[in-house]
């Protein structure tokens, strides 16, 4: 008999021996996905045992408060997952971001060496702190059309906010934005993306803002509304602004509202950057969190995404889960809920791996464009047809 059209392997890092633990893998894999604690990554161990093992496969990593693998989340794991494509083929690029500003640019510098008529889909892993992930899925999508499905991620640092870093055929590091390409016929990508939070509060106007810094709702500094909303809590700001996101919408299109997450907070200029643009003149309301409702949400997120993905391959087939670190925090020792959830509407074909993120990437459906959110669950389906 032939070979099933997709092989993955995933494995565990062992830090006191310094090496992945797993089963015995492919030998010649095209792509190998791994996510971890940021000074796992930084210090290079993983990344250099994945190369020694793998050294043909593109290896992409990136930092996240807590990692995702089949049932489990943890914070301390550093997980990979070790994909044998059949037939399609992995092309990926990197670059590094100066500054915020250069997130648009840096997008078109990904997409441009990715073009091609085969490209089936687009993964991207990006910084989490010195990155506006608006622009930079607007330059990726400025270059590679509305039509080629884009998902992914902001790396994390759990609810430090310190540091992220992301690689590619390097030892992750800040500051780097990857692309990965995956192209061919045989490809089947699809993903969604779903909250479940619950709105509350009036919805105010975002009177003054500057890309993703927010000065001003309804003509007062934003800083005073949220710290009045969060009372004892806003001593923990920016983490405890993680559970009480934003969600934003253009008063002329109200059905495509996102939400945002809060990376800082100027407690003199009294202002809060949030992981993507706030535009002037859009409407914005407070949002919170229930246990259930999040973990309904994330099953939605899979059963949508299922849904997309036409039953062909014979093989394994992936979902990569990129949760956000607002939602770990809310639901603390029960977040594995919402992984449970996913994996139950998804069936045993299906291995899961993924990370807790600053930013979540996926398309909220097929038909939109896709767009940076925040304080979802996004579920990417990547599988491969049978010739």
């Amino acid at each position: 008999g032939r070979d099933p059209t997709m092989r993955i392997d995933t494995l565990r890092w062992s830090a006191p021996d310094q090496r992945w633990d797993g089963p015995r893998t492919d030998p010649a894999p095209q792509l190998v996905l791994h996510f971890g604690p940021t000074d796992v990554l930084a210090e290079g161990g993983p990344y250099r045992a994945l190369h020694a093992r793998f050294p043909h496969a593109a290896i992409v990593g990136c930092s996240a408060g807590s990692q995702i693998l089949g049932d489990d989340v943890d914070d301390d794991a550093t997980v990979a997952a070790v994909l044998h494509f059949d037939r399609a083929r992995v092309r990926a690029n990197a670059t590094s971001l100066s500054d915020a500003a250069d997130s648009f640019e840096a997008g078109v510098r990904l997409a441009t060496p990715l073009m091609s008529y085969d490209l089936a889909g687009v993964l991207v892993l990006s910084d989490g702190l010195g990155v506006n992930g608006t622009r930079l899925v607007a330059g990726i999508t400025a270059t590679l059309g509305e039509r080629v499905p884009l998902s992914g991620g902001l790396a994390g640092d759990g609810p430090r906010f310190a540091r992220t870093v992301v690689g590619l055929d390097e030892v992750p590091a800040t500051g780097r934005v990857v692309l990965v390409g995956l192209y061919g016929a045989s490809l089947r990508f699809s993903h969604a993306a779903v909250g479940g939070w619950d709105a509350f509060g009036p919805p105010r106007r975002i009177t003054r803002s500057t890309d993703s810094v927010l000065h001003e709702l309804d003509g007062r500094p934003a800083l005073d509304l949220y710290e009045r909303y969060l009372g004892e809590e806003a001593a923990g700001l920016p983490g405890t602004a993680l559970l009480y996101p934003l969600r934003i919408w253009d008063p002329a299109r109200p059905a495509e509202a996102v939400v945002r997450t809060v990376l800082a907070v100027d407690r003199d200029a009294r202002t809060m950057t949030f992981a993507g643009d706030v535009p002037e003149g859009w409407t914005a309301q407070l949002m919170r969190g229930s246990h259930e409702h999040l973990v309904r949400g994330a099953e939605r997120a899979a059963a949508d995404a299922d849904a997309r993905c036409e039953v062909v391959g014979d093989g394994a087939r992936l979902a990569l889960l990129v949760s956000c670190v607002g939602r770990r925090l809310l639901m603390g020792q029960r977040t594995a809920d919402e992984v449970e959830a996913v994996g139950d509407a998804l069936g045993a074909r299906t291995v899961r791996v993924g990370f807790y993120s600053y930013g979540e990437i996926a398309g909220r459906d097929v038909d939109t464009r896709c767009d940076l959110h925040n304080q979802t669950m996004t579920v990417t389906l990547i599988d491969e047809a049978v010739a």
